[in-house]
């Protein structure tokens, strides 16, 4: 059997994706997101205008990328269920408007007021647009958890897709979860609450150096110390990336025949979700400690050394464990 003639794979659902209708509220948003880019776009070309030691415009630009993205990957997902397919519906839709009320604010916050977004509280203005931003992120997690679990109870036609999706969305719950941890106070806003002043801003990318240093260009991860971006930005992206390890592996099969088992593409998916959880991890832990992504330490290098050798164990075991078809359950 050939890797074109594979029955119930991964073809079938993007044939079938391509039939549905798509999620209206999510691909709006995502246009939606496409026009403000481009607006972003020309804001960094014509505007000079800087904040917290970065152009302007370049904080918006990469919210409208990250999350039209997103709307697009989450409207196919919906468009996969069998089960729960108007519960799906609806929670696409509280997730478009959440995400669409926080980018608006967003936009507003920054480019129109100039004023910092995330954890600002230095006027009640800047304290309602905060908290606003934060219901609506909250709001969108509460909607990508509970499709999650949707998930977990839908039988797609191919069983490497499914373990991708069902992964794939977890720990893209998991990332958005993370930006939880940049919303407490750091030890030098603790110590203004101890002095009993009250902080104009509570809450940091960073670890263990300040909002706006130096960091990696386009995207301003800080390369002096943690920043909690990074595991956000990982985790929140395993929703797109496992699902596209799957469509991969299923395109590679028409070359390799050991990938035409679903069994094997099935526990390459698991295995490759087991390393992204793995390094989830390990970028979250190696923020929490202060320490750059650009700077590793030895503990850092032997943990990442280890999950390189897990995902290889892993793989060699999936390409050899090969299962006839009709044995999987």
């Amino acid at each position: 059997m050939s890797g074109s003639e594979l029955p119930g794979t991964l073809e079938s659902m993007v044939d079938k994706g391509s039939r549905t209708v798509p999620h209206r509220p999510l691909m709006i948003l995502a246009a939606a997101m496409a026009v403000l880019g481009v607006i972003a776009l020309g804001g960094l070309v014509f505007d000079d205008r800087s904040l917290v030691n970065a152009p302007i415009w370049l904080k918006p630009l990469k919210f409208t990328i990250s999350v039209g993205l997103y709307a697009v990957t989450l409207a196919w997902l919906i468009g996969q269920l069998t089960r729960g397919k108007r519960l799906g519906w609806w929670l696409g839709t509280v997730f478009a408007v959440g995400l669409g009320m926080d980018m608006a604010l967003l936009f507003w916050q920054i480019a129109v007021r100039g004023r910092t977004l995330h954890f600002n509280r230095e006027t009640p203005v800047d304290q309602w647009i905060n908290d606003m931003v934060a219901n609506g992120a909250f709001t969108g997690w509460a909607a990508t958890a509970a499709i999650a679990i949707l998930l977990l109870f839908q039988r797609l036609p191919d069983r490497a897709m499914n373990s991708a999706l069902r992964a794939g969305a977890a720990l893209s719950v998991a990332g958005i979860g993370i930006a939880l941890l940049m919303f407490g106070p750091n030890e030098q806003q603790m110590a203004q609450f101890r002095a009993g002043e009250r902080p104009s801003i509570v809450g940091a990318h960073a670890v263990g150096v300040p909002d706006g240093g130096p960091g990696l260009p386009v995207l301003g991860w800080s390369t002096v110390g943690g920043d909690m971006r990074i595991p956000h930005f990982f985790g929140i992206h395993a929703i797109q990336v496992l699902p596209l390890v799957a469509f991969g592996l299923l395109k590679l099969a028409r070359r390799y025949p050991v990938l035409e088992s679903e069994f094997v593409r099935r526990n390459l998916v698991r295995t490759a979700s087991v390393g992204f959880a793995g390094l989830l991890v390990l970028l979250t832990w190696q923020a929490q400690r202060g320490q750059s992504i650009v700077h590793p330490d030895f503990w850092t290098l032997v943990a990442g050394t280890g999950i390189i050798a897990v995902v290889a164990a892993g793989s060699a075991l999936s390409l050899r464990a090969r299962r006839p078809m009709h044995q999987l359950t």
